[in-house]
């Protein structure tokens, strides 16, 4: 019997020792075939992985003024003992000039010197020192093409562009030879932007250009600003094109303005700069063909000059800001930050002419300063309400 109940104890005992290697054979086997497989990553999860490329910015500022067109009472007030100083008439706007990356100015005269003789409307030739004045208070380009550019024939034109480039300054519009023309007028910024500068006329008065010789001033021409539009555009990140044309004293762009500026911004240009008019002109944005924004000042007026009609005294300086985005290879340029200072001219007796800021005029300066200030106000942002007036 006690053999028996051994026997039974021993069978039951096995048993369960079977159960158990069976189920830890069972949850081996579950255990196993719960761990997953690792999987290869997707190609979208691998470039989420990758490192974004680095974001690069970048900003310029530019400022331009109109027309410096220098009557005889403005460069006989600016004689000295030895030569001339116009610095003094500028003065007030040099912080507005001096602070931007690149200014740059319409100087509507030759600045052919005294050698060949001083002259002024209808037929003007200006002292160099015009050209130093501008240096001083920070210029950095100007423009020569429009329609008083062949005043004093070549001659003028060839001593203007020697001095200009005695003083390092960077002209634009008419030009010593066809080599000289050739050469895109291309300006590095130590901030990595790039500005291609051209500038053209509707004519010259009436004097003829001579034979061979169209480099002394780059004449209106679709087909020919297309193809300078061109190689500016690949040559450089913003192009900047000055157009001499409209009609004298009107204070709204004409239809024939406004087909050029068309015509600028279906090309590509990024800011158009107008002169001529010798009044102010609105400011406004231009839609291309490509969808592109293109800033367009219609006429700049006169900055500083001898006229004496009211709204021939008042000019101004546009301001904007050009900023670049470098992402990878990718690269975004666009114009922004549009601005303006009006300005007028002041004088005495035909003497003492100073450009001063409207904004600071007193009423002694210009009896109902401020009102007339409120007035171009409203009259350069009636395109552009979201133009800002500088003030400081």
């Amino acid at each position: 019997m006690r053999r028996k109940h051994i026997l039974f104890l021993l069978t039951i005992f096995m048993l369960l020792l079977v159960t158990a290697c069976s189920n830890d054979k069972e949850n081996t086997k579950t255990t196993d075939d719960t761990i997953e497989e690792p999987q290869s990553k997707t190609e979208k999860e691998k470039e989420e992985e990758k490192e974004e490329p680095e974001r690069i910015e970048k900003e310029i500022t530019i400022s331009a003024i109109g027309d410096m067109l220098i009557h005889s009472q403005v460069y006989k007030d600016a004689k000295e003992a030895k030569g001339y100083d116009f610095t003094p008439m500028l003065d007030a706007v040099k912080p507005f000039l001096n602070n931007s990356t690149i200014s740059i100015a319409n100087q509507e005269t030759m600045i052919g010197g005294e050698s060949i003789g001083l002259s002024s409307y209808p037929r003007f030739n200006s002292p160099v020192e015009v050209g130093d004045a501008l240096k001083n208070v920070g210029v950095d380009v100007v423009s020569i093409a429009n329609n008083h550019t062949l005043d004093h024939g070549e001659d003028a034109i060839k001593q203007a562009i020697e001095h200009w480039e005695t003083i390092d300054m960077m002209y634009t519009g008419a030009y010593k030879n066809k080599a000289d023309s050739n050469d895109v007028r291309v300006y590095e910024t130590n901030e990595g932007i790039s500005v291609a500068f051209l500038a053209y006329t509707y004519g010259t008065n009436g004097i003829p250009v001579p034979d061979g010789k169209d480099y002394l001033v780059n004449l209106i021409d679709k087909e020919n600003m297309a193809s300078a539009i061109e190689e500016a555009e690949s040559k450089a990140d913003v192009t900047i094109l000055c157009l001499h044309f409209g009609n004298e004293y009107e204070r709204l762009p004409s239809e024939g303005q406004k087909d050029l500026v068309q015509f600028a911004a279906d090309h590509g240009v990024e800011v158009v700069l107008g002169h001529h008019p010798h009044v102010l002109q609105p400011v406004d944005w231009v839609e291309g063909k490509a969808g592109n924004k293109m800033l367009v000042a219609y006429s700049l007026g006169n900055f500083l000059s001898g006229q004496d009609e009211f709204y021939r005294r008042i000019g101004g300086i546009m301001q904007f800001t050009i900023h670049k985005s470098i992402v990878g290879e990718e690269e975004t340029v666009e114009v922004t930050s549009p601005k303006f200072v009006p300005t007028f001219v002041t004088y005495h007796n035909w003497a003492d002419f100073k450009v001063i800021p409207m904004y600071q005029l007193t009423n002694e300066q210009l009896p109902n300063a401020q009102k007339h200030y409120e007035e171009m106000k409203a009259h350069m942002s009636q395109w552009m309400p979201e133009l800002e007036f500088v003030e400081k």
